[in-house]
């Protein structure tokens, strides 16, 4: 299963945008209102919740300095990556698009399908006031 949410602008190079993305904790600034758990665990690597949902633990997985980072599930049932492709559109603004890849049986993919979309777009709708 493959979702992308719709691409954002950021008014920040693309240099900035990778420094922001590239530092873990920074994805608290992006999650939805309904988050119930953040936690840092390491340096690279962090758990969060939503209201109603497992736990989820991402970690990263690679770094191409100002243009791409790969989140991947670390542990659980599920194996999936969340990847941040930034731009450089000018010198200071960028553009990301976040890609969700993963395998998952027919069943599972209907049922996450709905709510992962709305987390991608939330994520990528919160990007150009955090960074």
């Amino acid at each position: 299963m493959n979702l992308e949410s719709p691409k954002v602008t950021i008014d920040k190079s693309a240099e900035d945008t990778f420094n922001f993305l590239s530092d873990v904790k920074n994805f608290e600034k992006l999650m939805p209102e309904n988050i119930s758990k953040f936690e840092v665990l390491d340096t690279d690597k962090f758990l969060f919740a939503l209201k109603g949902m497992p736990e989820i633990v991402l970690k990263k997985k690679e770094a191409i300095p100002n243009s791409k980072i790969v989140l991947g599930a670390a542990g659980g049932k599920l194996d999936f990556s969340l990847i941040a492709n930034i731009t450089e559109i000018e010198s200071a603004k960028s553009e990301v698009r976040l890609n969700f890849s993963g395998e998952f049986n027919a069943m599972m993919a209907m049922m996450i399908k709905g709510p992962i979309n709305k987390f991608l777009e939330t994520l990528a709708t919160n990007m150009p006031t955090a960074v």
